[in-house]
């Protein structure tokens, strides 16, 4: 049985977290020493300086610190940059008489400047003194991580094993804009209790990750930073599916927060499409739809446009028959069918477009596709696009 609990990553015996924040820099640390880890990180070409130091210290699949730093991006500056990033791992290893080899660092900001590294040093210092474990100290790390973020984003489950073991799995995460499948512009920190191994994470947290944050777009734009780790207990063969269907909730459920809290978003859109010929069909048509401007707008417009979602999933390069497809709008207990097997049914004058235009209006609106070409399915995650997000962005370095 799966349950939600309180505590964020704290809800795990064993892990310390803390937050320290001055001005428009913050700094979070999470602390599970001798863990096992587990990473995920950008695809983007452009990486910054803290992913370069994270994947040397996962050489060793042992990670007890994780110190992360909101404000700049640490990204695209040279060597200085590096130098930076091993100093944060420096600074934080010889406090906690850890090797620095154990310190992950991420980093989320402004790219291309440089680290105002006597604040962040300072800030660092503060929140080593804070560690603590508690549902505080969760909530102040995930809060010393945001940027245009408007809320603190945590998450914890417990779940039972087959083996009747309970286990349990808790996370912090920020973002807001600069996302796109294939991750976001996102840091993601998560820990459990269970026994497991550097490679049995990986391949569990790719699946999650695959299900989650690579199904969640707000801007279309790939970030230079994106960064999600994974901490265990020593050991392994403990991992079944259980525990890989909390994490995936665990991961989603995150996904969900960070679109809803989208840059200047006013509404909250998850896609599901169901009838695919392959599940990659069924994701890339729903990513395509979800990722839309056209359909973003529409929805900030509270305009039921079913040719804007046709015409998403006719690029998306997923098998599909105009004729065939089906769509539907629904929020809440309301739910209308505005496309059966390629029929409009919410013309102009019809009752099923009253009812569209009414879900349309609401805070959470979701959109269900069916292809009728097979038996896969996927939902992305996603949020209207508003004059805000010009706002936020076009004043965001200034």
């Amino acid at each position: 049985m799966m349950r939600v609990i309180k505590g964020g990553i704290c809800a795990v015996e064993g892990v310390k977290a803390s937050g320290a924040c001055e001005e428009n820099y913050g700094v979070g640390l999470i602390h599970y020493p001798g863990s096992t880890a587990a990473a995920v990180f950008t695809t983007n070409q452009v990486q910054a300086a803290p992913i370069k130091v994270t994947r040397e210290a996962l050489k060793n699949g042992t990670i007890s610190v994780v110190v992360a730093n909101s404000g700049n991006a640490n990204c695209y500056t040279g060597k200085q940059g590096l130098q930076d990033a091993r100093e944060m791992a420096d600074q934080v290893a010889i406090s906690l008489q850890l090797p620095t080899s154990e310190v992950a660092v991420a980093s989320t900001g402004i790219i291309g400047r440089k680290m105002p590294m006597d604040t962040i040093q300072a800030l660092i210092k503060d929140a080593l003194h804070r560690l603590d474990h508690s549902p505080q100290a969760s909530h102040n790390a995930a809060e010393a991580i945001m940027t245009t973020d408007t809320y603190p984003k945590e998450y914890a489950l417990e779940t039972t094993l087959q083996n009747g073991e309970k286990v349990r799995l808790g996370g912090v995460t920020k973002g807001s804009g600069m996302i796109a499948p294939r991750m976001a512009t996102m840091l993601c920190f998560l820990a459990t209790d269970l026994e497991a191994s550097p490679e049995e994470l990986e391949a569990s947290l790719k699946l999650a990750v695959d299900k989650s944050f690579n199904m969640l777009d707000v801007d279309r734009d790939v970030s230079t930073n994106d960064t999600v780790i994974l901490l265990a207990r020593p050991g392994r063969g403990k991992l079944d599916g259980k525990f890989q269907a909390a994490l995936d909730e665990l991961c989603i459920q995150l996904a969900r927060m960070m679109a809803r809290d989208g840059e200047g978003a006013t509404k909250y859109m998850e896609v599901t499409v169901q009838g695919a010929k392959t599940l990659n069909d069924a994701r890339k048509a729903a990513k395509a739809v979800v990722g839309s401007s056209l359909v973003k707008t529409a929805l900030h417009g509270a305009d039921p446009n079913w040719g804007r979602i046709v015409a998403a999933v006719g690029y998306s390069g997923a098998a599909m028959d105009p004729d065939r497809i089906s769509v539907s709008l629904a929020s809440g207990q309301r739910r209308v069918d505005i496309v059966r097997q390629g029929e409009v049914l919410a013309h102009q004058g019809a009752g099923e477009l009253e009812l569209a235009e009414s879900i349309m209006e609401e805070e959470e609106v979701l959109v269900g596709i069916n292809l009728d070409q097979g038996e896969y399915k996927a939902t992305a995650f996603g949020c209207d696009l508003s004059q805000d997000y010009v706002r936020i962005n076009s004043e965001y370095s200034t």
